[in-house]
Formats: C-alpha cells, sequence, structure tokens
C-alpha cells in the first residue's frame, strides 16, 4: 500500500523526476535532516512546533526538476510554491509524522501554517509550523517525529537540533535520537515495507524524541 510518504516522493515524479533504478532498491528513499522549535505563549503554554526538513540532495534534484526558474541554479519561494502546497496537503493523511503526548495523554494538531520552501546548495527545505488545536500545559511533554513505513528516515541536524522559543526559563529539554533497527532489508524484503501503512507503529523504533519538562 502507498503511504504518505510514498505519495510526496511520486510528486517529485510529477514535477518531472525520473526515478533512479538504485534508489529503488533500498530503504529508505528520502533523508530529512530537522530542526524543531517548540513556539511558547507568554502564559507558558505550548502553541505549536516550527519545522524545518531539508532533503536530502538526490530527491531535491528530483522534485525540483521540470520548475521553471527565472535565474539558473536556484528556485524562489515564489517558484516553489506549488510544490510546498503539495507536500504539506499529501502530509496531512499521516498527521505530519509528528505525535506527541502531554503528560501521557495524545495531543492533536490543526493543518499547518506558514509553511514554504526554500532551496539552498541544492537541497530543498520544507518549513512550516504545526499549531496544537489547544495550547499544551504540561509538566511532561513528549514529542516524537518518525514515518512509520520507514520510507524516510528522518534525523535531528548536529548544531542545535531543538530550540525552545519563549519558554519559562525553569522548562528543560532532552533529545533522544534513534539507534535504529536490527531488521535489514535483506531478512524481509521490499514487500515487507511496502505493507507497511501510517497507521502502524513499526517505524516508532527510528523515531526522534524530544521530551520537555517544565516543573
Amino acid at each position: 500500500m502507498i503511504g504518505s510518504l510514498q505519495r510526496i516522493f511520486l510528486t517529485a515524479i510529477v514535477f518531472g523526476c525520473v526515478l533512479a533504478a538504485d534508489a529503488a532498491t533500498a530503504h529508505p528513499h528520502v533523508w530529512v535532516t530537522m530542526r524543531s522549535e517548540l513556539v511558547y505563549a507568554p502564559d507558558g503554554a505550548v502553541t505549536g512546533i516550527r519545522q524545518a526538513w531539508t532533503f536530502d540532495d538526490l530527491f531535491s534534484t528530483y522534485a525540483t526538476q521540470g520548475i521553471k526558474q527565472k535565474k539558473k541554479g536556484t528556485f524562489s519561494r515564489e517558484e516553489l510554491a506549488p510544490l510546498a502546497e503539495v507536500n504539506v496537503t499529501t502530509l496531512k493523511d499521516s498527521g505530519y509524522f509528528t505525535r506527541a503526548r502531554a503528560d501521557g495523554k495524545r495531543t492533536t494538531f490543526n493543518e499547518p501554517i506558514d509553511y514554504w520552501l526554500d532551496y539552498n546548495q541544492g537541497a530543498l527545505t520544507l518549513h512550516f509550523t504545526l499549531p496544537f488545536k489547544a495550547p499544551v500545559r504540561a509538566r511532561a511533554l513528549m514529542v516524537e517525529i518518525y514515518d512509520p513505513t520507514w520510507f524516510v528516515d528522518f534525523g535531528f541536524n548536529d548544531k542545535n537540533p531543538v530550540v525552545l522559543v519563549g519558554a519559562p526559563s525553569q522548562c528543560k529539554f532532552t533529545v533522544q535520537k534513534p539507534t535504529g533497527s536490527t531488521v535489514t532489508l535483506g531478512q524481509v524484503g521490499e514487500d515487507f515495507f511496502n505493507s507497511l501503512t501510517s497507521s502502524g507503529n513499526w517505524g516508532a523504533q527510528f523515531a526522534n524524541k524530544v521530551s520537555v519538562q517544565c516543573p
């Protein structure tokens, strides 16, 4: 079954991409480097998560083929706007690959706002803010980012991967990066990954986690 991340990758084909044969024979297919900001209101509640997802060079090259550009070698925000719209719309099916719990209870999000794509040194970066449906006040907030089908591999940027914007001074956070799976593609085969869906939880072992503690 084709999941939402697969459809994002196929969106690149819609925009003039040709999928290389070797890219179709391994998992994952897309790599994303993230920077995340948890945005706080003056009263200390978390209002949303501001994301910057930088795609790997190969995906970025495919995704931008066929897009008209005024200046060779670069793309403006306006030129990339249709692709940004499609990507954000497609991400909705999977909950934007973001899960959050406040004091152990699942929280929900509204649709993204303030989204756009930029292009720098051959790489696309998708910027968007994911607002909580209601501001979150919690002693313990856990945010997890991962693709259940592991079609895409998410990883935090090594430098300043997470920032608390406007948070109370006593709030502290820790970042936990995934340790990876002991299961190899050779053991399970590509059909195994094709059978995974966004509603499953197999990819949770690759989750990037942010834990925020506020006394």
